[in-house]
């Protein structure tokens, strides 16, 4: 007999969520927090869990296989999934759902205070002042107005950082080859054709795209040169966005005047990263999208996602984000998309 088990890779989920889950007859298992995928397959194999929400920890191949034949449906609570191989998952016949747009405004509202707090440089001055220094004479900031804002991405959240931004007087540009022009247009950015004419462009680059083979890495030395000297990036979506060394040297070097950063390559990252050392820099430990407002919001879609999986409904086409990798998308998208 098939359990109702459902594995949750990671902390608890919205009590809304947990709720659903229960009422619906199931019981949500969790792994520890950042568990290797050898404890996750184990946890697969033992609990025959007939889905997984993808919280921390990879999925791979081999660690899909220990969940076979019971398992269902993978969801992600949240969007990024680079940390799920959703190739495996089409080959297992496993759709990998997203909650698409359901923390977006939280994230959205970090990239903007990441930019402030850099930008503005609140966390040095705060520091020196509790110092005992007080240094106002020869301190001279930079206003946002009038700047330039460059969005690498147009999805939901860059959507909503644009809609923010925009208060401040920013002018926006954004660069998306996936993205219909009507979505720039809806909010005031204005399209660049290349990664090169956005990079050009930017005083501050926000990252807002997934992180793939084509845009590991992308920010690089070379690319960090073309920004204008005295610019800023933020970064609320993948740290693997970033050749870390690279950036720091431009921040050394002073070509970048800072970063705000919410991701690493690796995380958490060692008590020695270098991004640690550098006042120019702010970080987070990713939790852009960690609002209780956000949280719920995606806790309660990624266990929508896998109940309607697991009891054959069908989820509308941009929830399923191997749909196209699938043998037969149609047996888990919506009729007509």
């Amino acid at each position: 007999m098939t359990t109702k088990n459902i594995l949750v890779t990671g902390p608890s989920l919205a009590p809304s969520a947990t709720k659903f889950l229960e009422e619906k007859g199931y019981t949500p298992i969790h792994t520890p927090p950042y568990a290797d995928s050898e404890v996750i397959a184990g946890l697969l194999h033992e609990t025959q869990a007939v889905g997984i929400i993808s919280r921390m920890g990879r999925l791979d191949a081999e660690t899909l296989d220990a969940g076979l034949p019971y398992l269902k449906v993978i969801a992600k609570h949240g969007v990024g999934v680079d940390n799920i191989d959703i190739e495996a998952a089409a080959q297992r016949n496993l759709p990998v759902v997203v909650a698409t747009g359901a923390n977006a405004i939280s994230v959205a509202e970090h990239s903007i205070a990441l930019m402030l707090s850099t930008v503005k440089r609140v966390l040095p001055l705060d520091k020196s002042l509790r110092a005992g220094r007080w240094e106002k004479p020869g301190f001279s900031g930079v206003e946002l107005a009038n700047k330039n804002m460059g969005l690498f991405g147009m999805g939901a959240i860059a959507q909503a950082t644009a809609k923010m931004a925009k208060g401040f007087g920013l002018n926006l540009f954004g660069y998306d080859p996936y993205a219909n022009d009507a979505v720039f247009a809806e909010y005031g950015v204005t399209r660049c054709d290349s990664v090169e004419a956005l990079l050009e462009k930017s005083n501050v680059l926000s990252l807002h795209c997934p992180l793939t083979e084509q845009t590991r890495a992308i920010i690089n030395a070379e690319n960090i040169a073309r920004m204008p000297k005295g610019s800023y990036i933020v970064n609320t979506a993948r740290g693997g966005l970033i050749d870390e060394a690279a950036l720091v040297a431009a921040i050394q070097s002073g070509h970048l005047a800072g970063a705000g950063l919410d991701t690493f390559a690796v995380e958490p990252p060692t008590a020695d990263h270098p991004f640690l050392k550098e006042d120019a820099i702010v970080v987070t430990p990713h939790i852009g999208g960690v609002t209780t407002e956000g949280s719920t919001r995606v806790s309660e879609d990624a266990v929508a996602g896998v109940v309607a999986i697991v009891e054959g409904d069908r989820l509308p086409a941009h929830r399923i984000i191997n749909r196209k990798l699938l043998a037969d998308p149609a047996q888990f998208v919506q009729q007509g998309e």
